[in-house]
């Protein structure tokens, strides 16, 4: 009777989700392609943080340099301390453009105390742009590994400038061709939905903010207003923290998706993987023990609880139970499959969302042993 009861429970809990949580799933939020054309295009300065990133600066650099953006722009790359040859084939890829009067490499200062690493180097390139002319209307903040479809800018300003928002953001495309990175990165951005759906997000009458990281456009009087990256300078989940400083602002913003810029960054091992998710998972239940907990009984209950109760009543063939089991579990997959299809998987991976979300429920777990053994938020040789 009890595990008739926590199915049962499960089952209701995925019938409002599906019906009722914000159609988180549907992974139906992208940006159209405007065929209009601005009556003038403002000034963007593109700020590029990069720490050790000579794998794919080329790359991500190039697709920055090819933007087919009508108006004024600029990048800024800030060498935040690389021990590789980052700064050097940033140079070498502006030359080989001819561009170099509209790239500009920072070399990145020792990190200031409270602050976060990536923050301290968008700050400086946000004052090198600011003193400038023309002024930025618009800043770019992109991580060093996203190769940007080369509309991108574009498509990015227009949907600020027609729709009046002050932050624009993509979740872009991860790689996801390593047998672990199909495994867990499709339920990454998942996960993500869920718990931020983005039509709530993107819902000015919602407190709920987000955005992501690799890809956020930001009004240069709406990071004013909010006091400048220096807001969220300690914050170590720093792109929802600006989506969040900005709302707080009564100020719009967007967030979704993209098939066309993508992440370079590979994730061949579960170690890398998993060193990911545990860097931040227990920052986002803010150190509470009693969230982890909640955290712990809830990743049970939505997601390993039908196929614990479909083994049991295999066993005790239970007809009933195994029914609400099976709905469930197909519940479970017809929500996880339109972010495999985003991916091009096979169809049949919806139903291993159970697995992997047991593999993610550790990787939690993990994050909070590893805050209190002080090892908490490591990357890149620093560890917050």
């Amino acid at each position: 009777m009890i595990v008739i009861l926590l199915v049962g429970l499960s089952l209701f809990i995925w019938l409002f989700l599906i019906l009722f949580w914000g159609d988180f799933w549907l992974c139906d939020r992208y940006i159209d392609r405007h065929n209009n054309e601005l009556k003038s295009y403002p000034t963007v300065w593109i700020i590029v943080p990069a720490r050790d990133e000579a794998e794919v600066i080329k790359d991500s650099l190039t697709s920055l340099l090819n933007q087919k953006y009508p108006g004024n722009f600029a990048i800024a790359l800030v060498d935040d301390n690389s021990s590789d040859r980052t700064a050097e084939i940033a140079l070498s890829t502006t030359n080989k453009f001819n561009k170099t009067e509209q790239f500009k490499i920072i070399s990145g200062k020792a990190l200031k105390q409270g602050w976060k690493g990536k923050l301290w180097a968008m700050q400086q390139g946000i004052d090198y742009a600011q003193k400038q002319t023309p002024l930025p209307d618009y800043f770019l903040f992109t991580d060093a590994d996203i190769y940007h479809d080369p509309d991108n800018l574009e498509n990015l300003v227009t949907k600020a400038e027609t729709e009046n928002l002050d932050l624009v953001s993509l979740m872009v495309l991860l790689r996801c061709q390593s047998f672990w990175e199909k495994q867990l990165i499709p339920a990454f951005v998942f996960f993500f939905q869920k718990l931020y759906p983005f039509s709530w997000v993107n819902n000015p009458q919602k407190a709920i903010a987000a955005a992501a990281g690799g890809c956020i456009l930001i009004s240069s009087q709406a990071l004013e207003e909010i006091g400048g990256i220096a807001a969220i300078k300690d914050a170590l989940i720093d792109d929802c923290s600006l989506a969040k400083a900005v709302k707080s602002k009564d100020k719009n913003i967007w967030l979704g998706l993209t098939k066309t810029t993508i992440s370079l960054r590979s994730y061949n091992h579960l170690k890398t993987i998993w060193d990911t998710i545990s860097r931040t998972a227990f920052t986002q239940l803010n150190y509470s023990w009693l969230l982890l907990i909640g955290t712990l009984i809830g990743m049970c209950l939505v997601y390993l609880i039908a196929p614990i109760g479909l083994i049991i009543s295999i066993q005790r063939q239970n007809w009933l139970l195994m029914g609400m089991a099976i709905t469930t579990w197909c519940l479970m997959a017809i929500a996880y499959t339109p972010t495999i299809k985003l991916y091009n998987l096979s169809i049949l991976r919806v139903f291993s969302l159970p697995a992997i979300a047991f593999l993610y429920t550790l990787m939690t777990i993990d994050s909070a042993i590893k805050y209190y053994q002080g090892k908490g938020g490591a990357w890149k040789g620093r560890t917050y």
